[in-house]
């Protein structure tokens, strides 16, 4: 619920600041295990950070061929006090402090505590660490295609640069950063984010295959590598038009106070169809042509509707993905 409420406030936030931009979210740990080793468990190489505390997830504000900016959020949550919920934003402030993008100690960050009473209203403490970075900058010209190259083999430096004072050198503070002594890094991580976001929208589609191409090993491409059969959880096998637009993804069924209900979980067929692999297994997800199909849709209706044609609710959110919800009706013998 913390996690919930924080991203909510952030897309509110920051979609009010950049409007002409599109907001995504992707977890930071799963973007990070592209470069960085961050625990004794990702044995593809044989260095670790040493060092736990990431934020949980980036937002990244961004249109197609342009130079984005990362903010990284660090959320939690709590059923206690407001004097809990403090001391969760200094935690929070370690987290967020934990990767830096660009220059040392000129990242932004977001920090939330939401604090569930048992009693009172429920309450979202936010934080907002300003800062010049968190842009990853991409030369002037470079075109909008790529976006869509392989990641290819990258390992960043470990540690975060932190320049020295007067005559100190310079040293290393634990934790991860982007740039700047590699300029090309800041290309390669928005690549990274990009897939790591495509990847989101393919797995809540319930299409694992195309989510598998879209991660690395250490990201978790083998936890979706095959997953594609009814009896194992999901599968991208249905389509329903709702509010007007089709959508393609899959479903859900179970009882809720005694009453069936489904829950279909999708994303619009459009951007959907730039980023299927399953259907052609030589295919590649067009990494392009997903954020130019999301950030032309940015000004289409969004937010949470009644479809009486659907016969349930149906929220749609600003990059394209559906949930849609309603009652089934009984079996004839109930």
């Amino acid at each position: 619920m913390g996690h919930a409420f924080a991203l909510t406030v952030s897309e509110q936030i920051l979609a009010r600041r950049y409007p002409d931009h599109n907001v995504s979210f992707v977890r930071a740990d799963t973007a990070l295990r592209a470069g960085w080793t961050l625990t004794s468990r990702d044995k593809a190489k044989t260095k670790t950070v040493g060092y736990p505390y990431r934020p949980q997830f980036f937002a990244e504000v961004w249109k197609p061929g342009e130079s984005s900016r990362v903010i990284p959020i660090a959320c939690k949550g709590n059923h206690s006090d407001r004097q809990k919920a403090y001391e969760q934003l200094a935690s929070a402030a370690v987290h967020a402090d934990g990767v830096h993008i660009g220059a040392w100690n000129e990242t932004p960050a977001l920090l939330f505590s939401t604090e569930i009473s048992l009693t009172d209203p429920l309450t979202v403490h936010a934080l907002h660490a300003d800062g010049p970075g968190g842009w990853l900058h991409i030369p002037e010209g470079t075109p909008a295609a790529n976006i869509g190259l392989d990641l290819h083999d990258k390992n960043p430096d470990i540690g975060i640069l932190k320049p020295g004072h007067s005559k100190e050198p310079d040293s290393s503070e634990p934790g991860c950063q982007v740039g700047p002594k590699d300029p090309e890094e800041y290309e390669w991580f928005q690549r990274v984010l990009a897939r790591v976001g495509a990847a989101g929208l393919t797995a809540f589609a319930g299409d694992g295959e195309s989510t598998a191409a879209l991660l690395t090993t250490r990201q978790g491409s083998d936890f979706f590598q095959g997953f594609a059969h009814a009896a194992s959880g999901s599968i991208q096998d249905l389509h329903y038009t709702l509010l007007g637009e089709k959508f393609e993804g899959t479903d859900h069924v179970f009882r809720l106070n005694g009453k069936r209900v489904q829950a279909f979980s999708g994303v619009a067929a459009d951007i959907l169809d730039a980023l299927i692999t399953r259907k052609q297994p030589k295919r590649q997800a067009d990494i392009a042509a997903y954020r130019q199909r999301v950030h032309a849709r940015r000004t289409k209706r969004h937010g949470t509707f009644w479809d009486h044609t659907w016969g349930g609710v149906v929220s749609i959110s600003r990059d394209g993905t559906v949930l849609a919800m309603r009652q089934i009706p009984p079996f004839r013998d109930e």
